[in-house]
C-alpha cells in the first residue's frame, strides 16, 4: 500500500510519540466508521486537552486527519457530511499496518522515495509547508546555526516590542485617543453596514465590531493621518530632499524619537526637522508619518476603542496591527497604511516581500505569526537563519509565562485555546485571494521601488501579467446577474450580486494599467484616478469573462464618471470580441442591448492631452469629494443567459 505524505511524516517520529498519536488518530477515524450518523463522533474540538498535547505537538498527526477528509471549521476540526469514506479508510489502514508493524517489534516503515512530507510543527516558531517537495533541490536546506551576539540582538527587539505594547494600555491615553476618533460617526456608519450586510445575507454572522473595524480604517487613511516622504520646507514651502540626520533634542527624544531626518530644501539651503517619534500619544498630535508611526498610533486607536489589537513587526521592515474578531474567532490582518483588512498575503504576493519573521506583540502574548502572512513556508524556511528555532520558541515561551503570571486562569486558557486555532491555520497555507495581488500604495513611487514593494502596483508600466477578470460564482450564475459597483472615495469595490462582498483597492479588480494611479488631493479633500505625471496616455481596463459559467450576456448597463479640463481627454469604450461600442463617461447609466450573446466585455477608459506641466490633472477618472461616500464613481450591472 503507498504511504500517504501525512502518514510518511508521521512515521517519523519516535517509537512512543507515534504509538500514543496513531492510538488516538485510529479511534477518530474507527468512531466515524462505526458511527456514520452520530455528529459527535465527526467533530474534534481543537482546544481539547488530548488533542492539544497528543496531537497537535506530533509530526504529522493533525496532516493525517487533514488527508482522511477533516476540515477547519472555527475551534474544530470537522469530518464532513461530503468527504470521502473511502479515502478515511485509506490512511486509517495505513496508520493501522504502521503500527501493527511497530507493536510486533519490526522495523519502522521507512518512507517511499516518491512519498512527500508535508508536516507542521505545533510550535509557533517553525511549522513546514504541507507543500510537498518534488525533488531534493526543492528541499530547504536546514538553517546555519546563528551567533549569540545575533540571539540578544534579536532578543532585545523582542522585549522592546513586548514592553512597548504597555503603551497602548494607559486609560488616560486611550481617553485622550477616544477624545480625538469620532467614535458615533464610526459607529453608526458600522451598524449601517452590518444591516446592509444582514439584508443581503441573513445568515451573516458578522458583529458590529467587523464593521467598525473597516470604518476606523477607513477613517484613519483619509481623515486622521497623512503620509510624509519629504516635508515641505519649513521656511519657503517647496520640496526638500532627505539628506543626513540631525542630532535629537532632549525633547525628541522624551517622546521617543532616537532618529531625525534632515529634510533639506536645495532652494534655501533650509534644513526642515522630521523626527521620527515612536510615541503614540505625541503621533495624535503630528498625525503623519511612515509607517512605523502609522501602526503605532493606528494600534492604540484600536484599543481605545475596546478592540483586542496587537502590533505586528516584520524583520522586512514593515509594521502593522492584528484585531481579534470575536465573531469569526480569529485574528484579522489590517494595515493602516493601505487601509486593507484580512489581506494577509499582501506582502509576500502583492509587494514581493521576501519574509522571515513576523511576529504580533499584545499586552498579553508574543506570538510568530509568520506563517500566517506567507504561502511559500519552505522559502521562508531557508531565510530563517537569525536564530534558531527551539531558541526563539524558548525565548517567546519564557516572555510569556513572565507576562502572564498575573493572568487568571479562565484568560490564559483563552489565550491558549486562541493560539492553537491559529497553529492549525498555519500548517495549511492559504491561496492568494484578488486583493492580495496588488503592490504597495502608500509613499512615492521612488521609495516604493526603492523597497522593491511595487509588485502589480503602478509603476507606469503595464501589469497585464497580474490582470484580475471577474467571472460569475455560484450566486451570480443561479441569480443570472453579475453587479459589480466602485467607490473613488471608499477606494473600494463592492460586488453587489455576490452578497455585497467587498475588495479594497482600485486596482486589485482591473485587467491591465498603464501610466494611470489615483490621486488623493487633501487639501482639496478630493480623489481620482489620472495619468503619471510625464505621461501623454494612460488606460485602464476591467474584464468580465462569463465563458467559464456556461453563460453569455443578455443585457448590459453601465455607468462610471469621468471629468475633463482645458484639452483633456477621457474615452470609454465596450469590448465584445470584435466589437467596439463608446460610451460617455457622464455619471449616467446606460443600457447595451445590442452586446446581448457575447461571452466576455472588456470595460475600457483612455486618459490622454491637456496642457503645460500640470496635462496630467486635465483628464480625471470617478473624481469625487472624500467625503461623498454613498455614491459609485462605476457601476456595471449584466444580465446573463444560458449559451
Amino acid at each position: 500500500m503507498a504511504v500517504s505524505p501525512a502518514v510518511t511524516t508521521l512515521c517519523e517520529n519516535p517509537n512512543e510519540v507515534f504509538l500514543d498519536a496513531a492510538k488516538l488518530l485510529l479511534t477518530y477515524a474507527d468512531n466515524i466508521l462505526r458511527y456514520p450518523n452520530e455528529e459527535k463522533y465527526r467533530s474534534i474540538r481543537i482546544g481539547n486537552p488530548t488533542f492539544s498535547t497528543k496531537l497537535l505537538p506530533t509530526k504529522g498527526a493533525v496532516e493525517c486527519l487533514f488527508e482522511m477528509g477533516f476540515k477547519e471549521a472555527d475551534t474544530h476540526l470537522v469530518f464532513p457530511k461530503s468527504a470521502s469514506v473511502e479515502q478515511l479508510k485509506r490512511i486509517r489502514e495505513s496508520i493501522a499496518a504502521e503500527r501493527d508493524q511497530r507493536l510486533r517489534g519490526g522495523e519502522p516503515v521507512q518512507p517511499t522515495a516518491s512519498a512527500t512530507t508535508a508536516s507542521a510543527s505545533a510550535s509557533a516558531s517553525a511549522p513546514e509547508s504541507s507543500a510537498a517537495a518534488s525533488s531534493q533541490s526543492d528541499t530547504p536546506s536546514p538553517p546555519q546555526p546563528s551567533s549569540l551576539e545575533s540571539s540578544m540582538s534579536f532578543f532585545v527587539t523582542l522585549q522592546s516590542n513586548f514592553q512597548h505594547v504597555m503603551l497602548y494600555e494607559n486609560p488616560e491615553l486611550q481617553q485622550k485617543a477616544r477624545s480625538i476618533i469620532p467614535h458615533q460617526q464610526l459607529s453608526s456608519a458600522a451598524q449601517h453596514k452590518l444591516t446592509e450586510a444582514k439584508e443581503a445575507d441573513p445568515d451573516c454572522k458578522l458583529a458590529i465590531e467587523d464593521f467598525l473595524v473597516l470604518e476606523l480604517l477607513r477613517w484613519f487613511k483619509q481623515d486622521f493621518f497623512s503620509w510624509v516622504d519629504c516635508l515641505p520646507c519649513g521656511r519657503c514651502g517647496g520640496p526638500t530632499q532627505n539628506a543626513s540626520s540631525l542630532s535629537a533634542s532632549t525633547d525628541d527624544l522624551r517622546w521617543g524619537a532616537q532618529r531625525v531626518e534632515n529634510h533639506y530644501c536645495q532652494s534655501c539651503r533650509f534644513s526642515t526637522r522630521f523626527p521620527r517619534y515612536n510615541n503614540p500619544e505625541k503621533l495624535l498630535e503630528t498625525r503623519r508619518g511612515r509607517c512605523g508611526e502609522w501602526a503605532n498610533c493606528f494600534t492604540l486607536c484600536c484599543r481605545a476603542l475596546g478592540l483586542e489589537a496587537r502590533y505586528i513587526w516584520d524583520s522586512t521592515d514593515h509594521v502593522w496591527t492584528e484585531i481579534y474578531s470575536v465573531s469569526q474567532r480569529r485574528w484579522l490582518h489590517c494595515d493602516s497604511c493601505e487601509n486593507v483588512c484580512d489581506k494577509p498575503l499582501l506582502y509576500e504576493v502583492g509587494w514581493g516581500k521576501k519574509l522571515a519573521y513576523v511576529l504580533a506583540f499584545s499586552k498579553d502574548q508574543v506570538v510568530d505569526v509568520t506563517w500566517r502572512y506567507s504561502c511559500k513556508h519552505p522559502e521562508v524556511l531557508t531565510r530563517r537563519t537569525r536564530v534558531q528555532e527551539a531558541w526563539l520558541l524558548h525565548t517567546i515561551n519564557g516572555l510569556n509565562a513572565s507576562r502572564q503570571q498575573s493572568l487568571s486562569p479562565d484568560r490564559k486558557k483563552q489565550l491558549t485555546e486562541r493560539l492553537l486555532v491559529e497553529l492549525v491555520e498555519f500548517i495549511s497555507p492559504k491561496k492568494p485571494k484578488p486583493g492580495e495581488l496588488g503592490g504597495r500604495n502608500s509613499g512615492s513611487l521612488a521609495w516604493r521601488l526603492a523597497r522593491g514593494e511595487t509588485r502589480g502596483a503602478d509603476t507606469g508600466t503595464s501589469t497585464q501579467d497580474a490582470g484580475y477578470v471577474f467571472t460569475p460564482t455560484e450566486k451570480e450564475k443561479s441569480d443570472r446577474l453579475l453587479h459589480v459597483r466602485y467607490s473613488a472615495s471608499k477606494d473600494q469595490y463592492c460586488r453587489v450580486s455576490n452578497n455585497s462582498e467587498v475588495i479594497q483597492s482600485w486596482d486589485q479588480c482591473v485587467l491591465r494599467k498603464e501610466s494611470v494611479f489615483r490621486k488623493v488631493e487633501d487639501d482639496w479633500q478630493m480623489v481620482y484616478i489620472a495619468r503619471t505625471e510625464g505621461s501623454s496616455m494612460g488606460t485602464i481596463s476591467w474584464k468580465f469573462d462569463l465563458a467559464p459559467a456556461g453563460l453569455k450576456i443578455k443585457s448590459v448597463s453601465v455607468m462610471a464618471s469621468s471629468q475633463t479640463f482645458h484639452s483633456g481627454k477621457v474615452c470609454w469604450h465596450l469590448q465584445t470580441g470584435q466589437i467596439t461600442t463608446e460610451f460617455s463617461g457622464d455619471g449616467k447609466m446606460q443600457s447595451f442591448q445590442s452586446l446581448s450573446g457575447s461571452s466576455e466585455i472588456t470595460v475600457v477608459a483612455g486618459l490622454s492631452d491637456g496642457e503645460g506641466e500640470t496635462s496630467w490633472q486635465h483628464a480625471q477618472l470617478f473624481r469625487q469629494s472624500l467625503k461623498q461616500t454613498e455614491e459609485p464613481s462605476f457601476e456595471i450591472l449584466i444580465h446573463l443567459e444560458d449559451v
